[in-house]
Formats: structure tokens, C-alpha cells, sequence
């Protein structure tokens, strides 16, 4: 039953008969992703080969579905539901194939309106690039400033093209230029262009995104000589054309992408030998596990728990470093042990060129002239807008949250669109940014089906070693169609709906809406009638019947959907562990009915006919079938219903059983039970392929919550109470609450039925009257005497006293009389006896008194 898809119709009775979307949360993978990517969505549409679809859902998100494809951490794969079972989902890989097998990227709508301000960005990296293209769409025209000769960002100069192709990064560029970006490179912040200048020039509104492209220092003595050269300043280099020299032997200091990225630019530019030295362990290293691993097959070194101390000059020329061991002692601020150098470890490692990679920082030179704030050598703005202290100007990307991921600075740029779309608009841009449409799925609440297979992870094609030496060709050649597609499938759509939008594109009433909300709303009623149903027992509790792997035991909630037209076989029956029609099925009736050691020791009343209508519809389904029918005794308590039980067993052949099932167990691929015939007092062992279970009737999970918002009583199991057996059936004990169906106890739908007609005349009957008439015995509040203490209010059993607001502001008690039922506790509680109960006033009582005496002397 937990396979039907996240669209269904909750039940064939359904009235009226419209289907529902299970959204349980939001998916971890969705969450995990700084974006908010719908992954679950688009892998669901790529597991049915619908690439361009999935290309759509991705694109909604993600400008750079290609590139992100290629060199996205993905974090989403490390919170993958999937982990718990065998490997996680290839999300990367995945998304990139929506782009490698779609037909194009998908053409973008016209904004609805065309807005006259101007908005600078100034640098073109993924954080500007974003807001430009968030901005096209809300129809602003805006200019991007950007120091280098071309756009990009560190995507450009940063990512080697082994990883990132050029032509890939050129494309996905190109679009957001199309959108009517306009762009001028070779144009440095704080000298060709200021803040000044671009508020000046009619620009409302600047979105700071230049990045942090300045390498720290090593501090370590000989790091200015010749050889010594940054890894960033390398890379953005080789990415431009330029040549580099770096001789035979290079050595690469750092840990992270960049230095990964560094050293095996290196050895495909011809050097010898590469090493990189790293100062804490394997686990402790911050890159891509999967670049780590790459580097490795290309013969890198890589020297683990080693720091370099001095690099080494010979005759003015770099001839080596030093470096001493490591060892790790307590975490640093950052979680990771602290490294910690051995003494009498150090030893020369001969090299010709060393790329230090141990981070970047961002040029803030501009900072003194604009008046902007400085936090830790990065632009200071809002979380959550991205606000800066200057009106107007907002920065994100790396300048502010230090060296990130590519998919960082997409949702600083889509972040920074918002906030200037509302800073321009007049609105406060923090306004309701906090809210998301989904509550995160709670992992802990996600159970992997025990049926589910394991399925191996596709893996990524990669280019030989021998033909990576000596070219930029790009590594990872991309999952095949047919790979995509099965790698897809091994989703287990954990949060049900994964807004892949297929059924808003094609309801033509246009009735879907995935961004509404919850609302809450006070609605001034007449009446309120409560019909919250039942919810039925967990059957599991009988360890007796669990013990056979219970994918063939289902209840009869779950065998009246398999009976279903609309169910998810269709109307076919056939158990669920192969697909194939049972020829033997079993009934078992008082299933945690009539039970008072696991269950409710009182009859669910409803359980005998129900299994015998779907005893019935089987034979009916399976001419040839067995079907059987275990029951303490049949309770027969509606009209004709005893000739429905008779001709079930007549008409139909199928066999009741007076007996308990003791046990089932699987024996030879059957399910096989076991009981005692107590009619003829003889053991029972019988074969079945599928068993159905009559489960007994409980009140429904949040009834007891509801009666205490409501005021009205239940009894021990949770069912509500009526006023009145006999007299008063469908009226709970507060006035204007009625109650319908099985939220009373376990009922039939005729009865059901008839008792909702009853309702709704007593409904109609109460809206219609001008006036009600409300019981004599009742309370009231003199407002003259009441001080506000309110202690009344503490003890009303009902919560029939509320509060009252008089001209001069005091606030008193009131009683509502259709509540108050004349207890009595707030005149016993009320000190200055404002609080009295009509009908038991001192006058009115001393009256009685009088007139019975007058009575007795008259006779």
C-alpha cells in the first residue's frame, strides 16, 4: 500500500470523490541543498525517461544546471534516505543528465511586468550571476561590473576545464547574458567604478558580489621567493591562456578543492612528480571525497599530517621546503583535532615550484571609501536579506560568507534578487523569509520498506589515465540514458510529493496550488457537529501474527482497496509479495475487539459484515478461490443482515470457522494458520496465500485533543459522549455540539448515515429559531462586584466564562449561558461574590422556603 503514488484518491466511498497529495515534508535531500533544489522531483520525472520535464523542475532553482551537475559537493547525496539501505543517490550525476538528454535548455518566460530601476551587480561569479538572471525575471534590467576580461567568476578561473568544460560554462553564461543582462568586463571595483559613481549614475539599487580571490599567506620564512607561487593566481592563469613554468617537481600545500585542483593541473601540464602536503589526516581533509580519489589514480602524492615550515633558497632560488610531521591533538574552533608537530620530524622535500592553497580572503581595499562594515575580513550584511548598513547596497557570495560552494552563492544571488526586488518596491525585504512551504522530514521517521531491494549505485564513466596527460579533455563522461533512468528508480520518494509540477501543467482546471499555506481562521459558528470517524487498532501488537513476515497480511482497510477499481491493483486481487492471485484467502474476524489483554474488551460491531461483503466480492473476483472465515461468533445486529451471513455461506461456499487463530507462520512460501475448531473440537492448520484482517474499531488519534478544545466528554477509549442515551443521541453535553457516526463508538455506514440526518435536522432546527431558550440553572456575573481576578475562569470546567471589556477599559468576567451548564464552582470560588447561579440566590431560596410553608399552613 506504501507504493501508491504521492496523487490519490483517499478512498473509492469518498464523497466528493477528488484526490489528495501526500506532501509528508521535505525530503532531506531537499533540504540539505542550499538552494532548496527539488531533487526528489526531477529524479522522479528522469526515472520515467521525461529529461526535458526534469530540465524544467531544475531550471526553476538552478540557473546552472550543467555546471552544478559537474561540480556541485552535493550534500543532498550525503543526507540521501538511500544511505540507510546501500549507497545514496548519484544527484550530480543526475542532474546532469537532465541537461546531457534533454532537447535544449528550457526558454524563459517573459516577466510579467518590465520595471524601470536600474540595478548594478557588480562581479560575475555564480552569486551575480544569479541575481542578474533572478532580476531578468522579475523584469529589471541590470548591468554586471566584473574585473576580468570574461564572466564567470571562479567558475572560470577558479574550476579547471578537466572538470568543468568551457563550452558547458559558456552556454549556461550565455542564457542569463540573453535574458538582456548587460555586461562590462575589464571594470575594477573601488578603481574603475565606485559606489559613489554607480549611484551616481542612476543605479538604485548594487548587489556586491565580488568574491574572494586573494590567497592567504603561508608565514613561513622563503614564501617570497621566486617559485612560490599562490594556487588561485595559478589557476586563473592556466583557465585564461596563459603559460605557466613550473618544472619538474611541484608541491601543493593545502587540503581543500582548490589545492586538489592545483595539483592535478600540474601534473597534466607535464610535471614529474606532484605532491601535496596536508597537515591533518585523510578524514580530516576538506575535499571532494571523489577529487581525492581522482588525484590519487593520477599519481599524486598526497603527504598527510605534514606542515611545511620554511621553504628553502639556494643562491636566491627555490631548491625545496621543510616540513616536520603532525600529529592530532584536541578539536580546534572548527571541530577538526588540532594538529600538532612532532619534535626532531622534520625533513626536505626538493621541489621546483611549491602552490600554496590554504585559503582565499576577499580585496576590501574599497571599504574605507564606501562606509561599508567589515566582520572578520568579509563584507558584513544580513543572514537573511543580505542587507548591508548602506540602503540600497546588498552583498553576498564569498565576500561575505568566505570561500563557499558554487550552490552557496546561487542562493546568496537568489537571496539578494528578493531583497532588491523588495527594497525597490517599497516592502521591508525580511518579511516572511523565514517561512517555508514544508515542515524538514524527520529521518528518524523514515522507514526504508523492509521489501525494498538493494540496487547498486550507477557509476560514473571516466577517461582513461592514459589519455588525460598532457590536455584539459573533461574527466567524467556522464551516465547513459539508460543508466539515468535506472539510477533514478532506486529513489524511495521519501517525502511523497516531490513538486515535480507534472500535474499542475496538465490540470486543466488550474485547481493545484503547491505554495499555499496552512491558514488559520475564526469562524463565528451556529452550531458545530463533530464526525472524526475512527482509526482502527494496531494489529501488530499480536506478535502471534507478525511472525510470518507480514507482506501477505493486510487489514481489511487495505484488501478494500485491492478491491477497488480505483485502488492501486485496479480491482484485481493479488497479494502483494509476487504480484499473483491468491487461491486461498482468509478472513480473521476480532482482531483486538472483544479483547480486554491487548485490545478493547467490547465488540467493534461492524467488523463480521464487512469481511463478509469482501468474503463475498472475492468469490465473486475468484470464482476458483478458498475462502475462509475465522470468528469467535458472528455478531448479526442490523436488518437482514443474518440472510446476508447465510447466503455468504450458501451461495457462496465460504467456510466460517468458530475458532481464535492461535499462530501463523510461513511455511513453503504459504502462510500458514494455526487454530482450534471450538464446534467440533478439533485442531485447525490451514494453507493460505493471503489473510485479511478484521481489526477492531478505536476512536480516532486526536479525539481526546478535540474534546478538550470542544468541552465535551469521552469515555475511556476516546469515543465522545452523548447527553443522552435515548432521549438526547446525537447532542454531546454543550449545547450547539453534535455528534455523528463513529466518532461515538463503531457504527455501519446506514447508521451512520441515518444519524447525520438527525444531526442536521437538530442543526437546522437550532439556526432557524430567532431566539433559544437556554437552561434557568446557570450563572452569571454581576459586573459591578467582579475585580478581574478571574479565578473563575481558572475552575470553569466548560470555559463558559470569558472576558468582558467595560467602557472605562476594566475587564471583567462573563458567562456565556449555552455553555454553562450550572456547577456552581465559580460562585464557590468568586471572593467578592460577584459570581452567583441562578435560581440559588439567598432571596430566591428563603422565597421557596416561604411559599412551602404557606402550603403546608393552608392545608
Amino acid at each position: 500500500m506504501s507504493k501508491r503514488k504521492a496523487i490519490y484518491i483517499p478512498f473509492p466511498q469518498a464523497v466528493p470523490k477528488v484526490a489528495t497529495i501526500d506532501k509528508r515534508g521535505m525530503s532531506p535531500c531537499r533540504t540539505s541543498c542550499p538552494i532548496g533544489s527539488k531533487a526528489q522531483g526531477y529524479i522522479s520525472l528522469i526515472s520515467k525517461g521525461k529529461f526535458n520535464e526534469a530540465l524544467r523542475v531544475i531550471a526553476e532553482d538552478n540557473p546552472f544546471p550543467s555546471i552544478c551537475g559537474r561540480v556541485c559537493q552535493h550534500p543532498c547525496e550525503d543526507s540521501c534516505t538511500r544511505n540507510d539501505l546501500d549507497q545514496p543517490l548519484a544527484v550530480a550525476a543526475l542532474k546532469r543528465a537532465a541537461v546531457d538528454y534533454a532537447d535544449s535548455l528550457p526558454q524563459e518566460p517573459k516577466p510579467a511586468v518590465i520595471r524601470g530601476e536600474k540595478v548594478a551587480i557588480v562581479g560575475s561569479g555564480p552569486a551575480g550571476l544569479t541575481a542578474a538572471c533572478e532580476l531578468a525575471r522579475l523584469g529589471y534590467k541590470s548591468t554586471i561590473f566584473e574585473a576580468l576580461p570574461v564572466l564567470g567568476g571562479m567558475m572560470r578561473v577558479g574550476i579547471p576545464a578537466y572538470r568543468l568544460p568551457r563550452n558547458v560554462l559558456e552556454q549556461e553564461i550565455q542564457a542569463i547574458v540573453d535574458l538582456g543582462v548587460k555586461v562590462k568586463t575589464n571594470t575594477r571595483f573601488g578603481k574603475d567604478i565606485t559606489l559613489d559613481s554607480l549611484l551616481a549614475e542612476g543605479y538604485r539599487a548594487v548587489f556586491l558580489a565580488i568574491g574572494a580571490q586573494l590567497s592567504r599567506k603561508m608565514d613561513i620564512e622563503g614564501e617570497e621567493l621566486e617559485g612560490v607561487y599562490p594556487a588561485l593566481d595559478f589557476l586563473r592563469e592556466v583557465n585564461l591562456g596563459h603559460q605557466v613554468k613550473l618544472g619538474d617537481r611541484v608541491a601543493v600545500i593545502g587540503g581543500g578543492n582548490t589545492a586538489i585542483d592545483a595539483a592535478r593541473v600540474a601534473w597534466r601540464l607535464g610535471a614529474q612528480t606532484v605532491t601535496i602536503v596536508y597537515r591533518r589526516s585523510r578524514e580530516e581533509m576538506p575535499a571532494v571525497e571523489a577529487e581525492i580519489e581522482e588525484a590519487e589514480k593520477e599519481g599524486i602524492d598526497i603527504q598527510y599530517l605534514t606542515a611545511p615550515t620554511r621553504v628553502l633558497d639556494a643562491e636566491g632560488a627555490l631548491s625545496g621546503i621543510e616540513c616536520i610531521k603532525m600529529e592530532l591533538g584536541e578539536p580546534d574552533e572548527s571541530g577538526r583535532r588540532r594538529p600538532v608537530p612532532i619534535p626532531d620530524s622534520e625533513f626536505t622535500l626538493e621541489v621546483d615550484t611549491v602552490l600554496p592553497a590554504i585559503g582565499q580572503l576577499a580585496e576590501l581595499a574599497f571599504s574605507e571609501e564606501t562606509g561599508l562594515n567589515i566582520h572578520r575580513g568579509a563584507l558584513e550584511a544580513d543572514k537573511l536579506t543580505l542587507a548591508t548598513n548602506i540602503p540600497g547596497v546588498f552583498a553576498g557570495g564569498d565576500v561575505v560568507s568566505g570561500p563557499d560552494t558554487v550552490t552557496g552563492a546561487i542562493w546568496a544571488g537568489k537571496c539578494a534578487a528578493t531583497s532588491i526586488d523588495r527594497y525597490l518596491m517599497g516592502e521591508d525585504p525580511a518579511k516572511d523569509r523565514a517561512e517555508t512551504n514544508l515542515l524538514a522530514l524527520d529521518k528518524s521517521q523514515i522507514a526504508v520498506q523492509e521489501d525494498e531491494p538493494r540496487k547498486e549505485r550507477q557509476q560514473m564513466p571516466s577517461l582513461s589515465l592514459g589519455k588525460r596527460r598532457g590536455n584539459f579533455d573533461e574527466v567524467e563522461l556522464g551516465l547513459s540514458r539508460e543508466a539515468a533512468i535506472l539510477e533514478a528508480k532506486r529513489c524511495l520518494t521519501c517525502a511523497g510529493c516531490g513538486e515535480c509540477g507534472e500535474c499542475v501543467r496538465s490540470c486543466e482546471a488550474n485547481c493545484i496550488d503547491h505554495g499555499a499555506q496552512e491558514i488559520i481562521e475564526e469562524i463565528d459558528v451556529g452550531a458545530i457537529v463533530v464526525a472524526t470517524g475512527y482509526s482502527l487498532m494496531d494489529w501488530k501488537v499480536y506478535g502471534e501474527y507478525t511472525g510470518a513476515q507480514h507482506q501477505d497480511i493486510i487489514t481489511g482497510l487495505q484488501y478494500e482497496r485491492l478491491l477497488s477499481a480505483s485502488g492501486p491493483t485496479g480491482g484485481h486481487i493479488k497479494r502483494l509479495s509476487d504480484g499473483k492471485e491468491p487461491k486461498v484467502v482468509a478472513f480473521i474476524c476480532c482482531v483486538g475487539s472483544r479483547d480486554d489483554t491487548k485490545g478493547r474488551p467490547d465488540c467493534s460491531a461492524i467488523c463480521c459484515m464487512y469481511i463478509a461483503k469482501q468474503a463475498i466480492l472475492t468469490k465473486e473476483h475468484l470464482p476458483n478461490s478458498q475462502v475462509f472465515n475465522f470468528n469467535m461468533d458472528v455478531q448479526i445486529g442490523g436488518k437482514n443482515y443474518a440472510q446476508f451471513i447465510r447466503r455468504a455461506k450458501e451461495n457462496y461456499s465460504i467456510n466460517y470457522i468458530r475458532g481464535k487463530v492461535s499462530k501463523i507462520f510461513r511455511r513453503n512460501g504459504s502462510l500458514v494458520l494455526k487454530a482450534t475448531d471450538t464446534l467440533l473440537g478439533a485442531p485447525v492448520e490451514l494453507e493460505a496465500d493471503l489473510v485479511v484482517l478484521a481489526t477492531g474499531v478505536d476512536s480516532s488519534t486526536d479525539a481526546i485533543e478535540l474534546a478538550k478544545k470542544l468541552n465535551i466528554s469521552h469515555d475511556t477509549y476516546g469515543f465522545f459522549n452523548e447527553s443522552h442515551p435515548k432521549l438526547r443521541p446525537v447532542e454531546s453535553s454543550t449545547m450547539g455540539i453534535y455528534l455523528a457516526g463513529a466518532c461515538q463508538g463503531p457504527k455501519d455506514i446506514p447508521t451512520s448515515v441515518a444519524q447525520a440526518s438527525s444531526v442536521s435536522s437538530k442543526v437546522l432546527a437550532l439556526l432557524s429559531k430567532e431566539t433559544l431558550e437556554t437552561s434557568p440553572l446557570v450563572a452569571e456575573v454581576n459586573p459591578r462586584k467582579c475585580v478581574g481576578c478571574f479565578r473563575c475562569m481558572a475552575v470553569c470546567p466548560f470555559s463558559a466564562i470569558e472576558e468582558q471589556e467595560l467602557r472605562g477599559g476594566n475587564k471583567v468576567a462573563k458567562v456565556n449561558p449555552a455553555i454553562c451548564h450550572g456547577c456552581g464552582l465559580c460562585n464557590a470560588t468568586c471572593l467578592p461574590a460577584a459570581a452567583s447561579l441562578k435560581g440559588f440566590t439567598d432571596d430566591q431560596l428563603i422565597s421557596e422556603v416561604e411559599a412551602l410553608c404557606n402550603l403546608e399552613l393552608s392545608l
